[in-house]
């Protein structure tokens, strides 16, 4: 009884480590030595890491030689290098331009905000320009319909003189006519007379 007892608790502390462990991945990260020997035999004087672009300058079944992109050589393991980049390369590279994608959809989002902000203005301005056409076009046709009475008025008055004009105007003509008739009937009567008035 005492060894099922200690049986069933071993099996549940068992279930409950099985339970309580963590899931874990295997690293892509691979470092390969860069050595000065050709067979790889030597320390390695630099660790290239996954992804790291070299120039291939002879191989053998097993080693290469290779050029890093400062100038140095040496000689690693052909069997780690391919000609597809890692999928870590990838990652970097499209997380790279997926952060230059956000910035240029910021920057056109800005953009079309400032696109936006400029077409309200110009529609309003052109709404006040048309309200102002249309205030012009009125004024134009309220002054041409003044302009229709007038020469209506210049039409209907045409041929007619204005009485407050004409009996000042007459009163002086007679008035006149009257002093110039004096004048000549005295001019003739001292022109008869040797230059003397009889009246």
């Amino acid at each position: 009884m005492r060894k099922g007892a200690l049986l069933t608790l071993a099996l549940g502390l068992g279930v409950i480590a099985n339970a309580a462990a963590e899931t874990a991945y295997v690293t892509d990260s691979l470092r390969l030595g860069l050595h000065a020997a050709p067979d790889t035999s030597d320390r390695p004087f630099e660790n290239l890491l996954s992804g790291t672009a070299v120039e291939v300058l002879e191989r053998n079944p097993n080693h290469a030689r290779v050029k890093l992109a400062d100038g140095r050589e040496g000689w690693v393991k052909a069997a780690y290098l391919v000609t597809e980049k890692p999928a870590a390369a990838r990652i970097v590279e499209l997380e790279s331009e997926i952060e230059s994608l956000e910035g240029a959809l910021a920057e056109a989002k800005t953009a079309q905000a400032t696109a936006q902000h400029e077409l309200l203005r110009l529609t309003s301005e052109l709404t006040g320009k048309q309200g102002s056409a249309e205030t012009i076009q009125q004024t134009i046709e309220r002054l041409e319909a003044e302009n229709r009475a007038y020469q209506e008025r210049f039409e209907k008055y045409r041929y007619t003189l204005p009485l407050m004009w004409v009996m000042p105007a007459l009163v002086v003509t007679l008035v006149a006519g009257f002093l110039a008739g004096l004048w000549w009937l005295d001019a003739l009567i001292r022109r008869r007379h040797g230059g003397f008035r009889v009246y």
